[in-house]
């Protein structure tokens, strides 16, 4: 009787990898795209868009990050022109508005009780020391209007139109310190586009919580970027873990195109 050669942790690892790449990945795709395995076999699971469960998300859309002017300008506006990141985000705001998707919004916001936390992060701690989001206080604007923590001006028609959701602030990368996924469920949406900044810090950390609450999550890349500097890339970093962890990963023609194929049916 022939025995079945043992298979290492490795080659188990491996052939599962080439199993679901050869299932999942025709299974399903995102509306209007091709599903497709790159090089890596990794499978692509797909992103459907369902009108009335799918919303589109976008953090940080503020002048710190996307403005010339911004306090981080000096680390992310490499990366924001050569993705082209704010016309990006603009197309992806356009196109859901005009196919009536809901859109929520997830700001980064520092009042001054804020500035007295005990212990930081390392980018908390640098965010901190050049004013970055700050705010006067919780219940105040003033003088916010084209602050730092302002929207980038072109998404202000987007923002304030009286239907998209600003939810309360994130208060270090991800969503759990706000109310996001809750303004979500109560319009019963599960299933995500994200995009905004900064790659691998908010946008990463709430694609990783909203996949680990039971959301179908898809990000795009293009409309997002992040900090580059000596010895360390963030966009690189980030865009490893959107394709190891979301559902699909697509750039902002693919999103767009889907979007509006989505509101024709």
């Amino acid at each position: 009787m022939r025995t079945q050669p043992k298979l290492t942790f490795g080659k188990k690892i491996r052939a599962g990898i080439m199993a679901l790449a050869t299932t999942a990945v025709l299974a399903t795709s995102i509306v209007g795209g091709d599903a497709s395995a790159d090089s890596s076999g990794l499978p692509d699971p797909g992103f459907e868009i369902v009108q009335g469960r799918t919303a589109l998300l976008v953090t940080d859309p503020q002048n710190d990050f996307l403005s010339p002017d911004g306090v981080a300008w000096g680390v992310v506006g490499k990366n924001v022109e050569a993705n082209g990141t704010v016309e990006n985000i603009d197309r992806l705001f356009a196109a859901a508005k005009k196919a009536g998707m809901p859109v929520f919004i997830s700001p980064h916001y520092y009042f001054p009780h804020d500035h007295g936390w005990k212990f930081e992060g390392a980018l908390e701690a640098l965010m901190h020391k050049i004013g970055m989001f700050d705010r006067e206080g919780p219940l105040s604007t003033n003088g916010f209007e084209k602050s730092g923590a302002d929207w980038l001006e072109q998404y202000k028609k987007y923002i304030k139109d009286g239907k998209t959701v600003v939810a309360s602030p994130h208060k270090v990368f991800g969503p759990e310190t706000n109310d996001l996924v809750l303004q979500m469920r109560k319009q019963g949406i599960d299933k995500v586009i994200i995009a905004g900044m900064s790659a691998n810090l908010c946008a990463e950390s709430h694609m990783r919580a909203l996949v680990e609450e039971g959301f179908e999550v898809m990000v795009v890349p293009d409309a997002t970027a992040a900090a580059q500097v000596p010895g360390y890339d963030g966009f690189a970093a980030a865009v490893t873990n959107f394709r190891m962890i979301a559902s699909h990963v697509a750039n902002t023609e693919s999103a767009v195109a889907a979007i509006n194929a989505a509101a024709t049916h």
